[in-house]
């Protein structure tokens, strides 16, 4: 009898522990975005169209790092800010670009010193080069290096050129290290689709690690697809390339608005940050961070969050649904989650070594404001964590819904600092340790 008692009770025990890991083991899988659980129902709240104030820095404002970080101006008075490379040889290229009216005459990239710049819109459509030659954390050189562009976003430098990602094509120039001006016209080598849905036009670029493939992300033209997938052909995909842009296949795809992207320090682990859906309420669909599978299809537009299915694009697809692949880390609904870059240098306490510092440019399409902030993902044994927030402040006041600026780029410096690019406060921010 006392046996038959203990062993009821031990069996209780253990069944108790098992369930409670599990809701354990279930909740930081949700909060690290490796399920749909917990996510909402679509529609559970009504879509909001909630816009930002930018009311700009005045003097004495900075964002705010953590305890044992200082934050300072690095530069002011850009025009629209979005992407920062860090060239090889510590040289920081700022493209300066923003989304332009409809109907405004597009033309073709200009190299040439005897070029007129010419503004489309309101974007000034250039690359800034700054150089800081004492290490000081503020540069001494600024130099606009190439202007004429059309809505350039990412950089990069590889085998004696210098590439550029125009919303409409990859462009190559010949380049030498340490060049001030890009005086020689470049080339066309890869065409891109075109425009996009809200801020859908940029074009980001990542060389693999032994720089024999580039990889150029372009996000969808449309929300879900709306406008008929027969204009999202090579969209909401991260493409491959040879350097000479032959060779152009899709590595993977189905990820709606792919920005940054950066190698896992160590490895030949692609990681992503994506701008995920609108419209479906005030929790969905969270943005995240990913890892990307070559081959890989990520829901855009039939399902979200691995197999979930979008109720706007009920039954289209099955098969697409049952091979979507869930995402690695949920980084909260309508952050607008772009920029991205991993962590490899030492200057930042240990915990920081190797994780993922992400921009969020911040909320539209939520009733009150999400993001407007940079958050920290820490890794372990090459695992993600869960986000954190690192650099915020750029909210002045949640109600009035006024912010002071807006981060976008992220990129680490030779030195271990690390730059923000604030594109609506026209500013480039350094965070470095005390």
């Amino acid at each position: 009898m006392k046996k038959t008692v203990l062993h009821g009770l031990l069996t209780a025990f253990l069944l108790f522990n098992f369930f409670e890991a599990t809701s354990q083991s279930t909740t930081a899988s949700v909060k690290t975005g490796a399920s749909s659980a917990s996510l909402p129902a679509p529609f559970a709240t009504k879509s909001v169209a909630r816009f930002s104030n930018v009311i700009g820095w005045s003097n004495n404002k900075t964002p705010k790092a953590p305890e044992g970080f200082v934050v300072t101006e690095f530069a002011r008075d850009l025009r629209n800010p979005r992407w920062i490379y860090v060239a090889p040889n510590g040289d920081i290229f700022v493209s300066e670009a923003n989304t332009e009216p409809k109907g405004t005459k597009k033309v073709a990239a200009v190299a040439s010193g005897k070029a007129k710049s010419q503004e489309l819109g309101k974007s000034a459509n250039r690359i800034t080069l700054f150089r800081d030659t004492n290490r000081d954390g503020k540069p001494d050189v600024r130099q606009t290096f190439l202007e004429g562009l059309n809505q350039p976003f990412g950089m990069l430098v590889l085998n004696n050129s210098f590439y550029v990602a125009n919303t409409d094509g990859l462009l190559r120039f010949p380049y030498k290290a340490g060049q001030t001006k890009m005086t020689v016209p470049g080339k066309k080598i890869v065409n891109l689709p075109a425009g996009g849905y809200n801020n859908h036009w940029t074009r980001n670029l990542l060389a693999s690690p032994d720089g024999r493939k580039i990889y150029i992300s372009v996000g969808s033209g449309s929300n879900v697809g709306e406008n008929g997938m027969q204009y999202e052909v090579r969209r909401a995909a991260i493409l491959e390339v040879n350097p000479d842009g032959t060779g152009e296949r899709i590595y993977a795809d189905g990820l709606r608005n792919p920005v940054g992207m950066d190698w896992l320090p160590g490895t030949r682990t692609l990681y992503t940050a994506v701008n995920e859906r609108d419209e479906l309420g005030d929790e969905l669909v969270p943005d995240y961070l990913t890892s990307v599978r070559q081959g890989g299809f990520y829901g855009w537009p039939y399902a979200y969050f691995g197999k979930t299915e979008d109720p706007r694009r009920k039954g289209e697809r099955p098969d697409l649904v049952k091979k979507s692949l869930a995402p690695d880390v949920a980084l909260g609904a309508h952050t607008a989650s772009l920029g991205l870059a991993f962590y490899d240098q030492k200057a930042f306490p240990a915990r920081y070594r190797n994780g993922a510092f992400i921009g969020q440019h911040g909320s539209w399409n939520r009733s009150q404001l999400s993001g407007y902030k940079v958050v920290f993902v820490p890794f372990s044994n090459g695992k993600p964590g869960k986000p954190e927030d690192f650099l915020t402040g750029f909210i002045a006041d949640l109600e009035k819904r006024e912010v002071y600026g807006r981060p976008v780029g992220v990129a680490v410096l030779p030195d271990g600092s690390m730059l923000v690019a604030d594109d609506a406060g026209n500013r480039i921010w350094r965070v470095a340790k005390k």
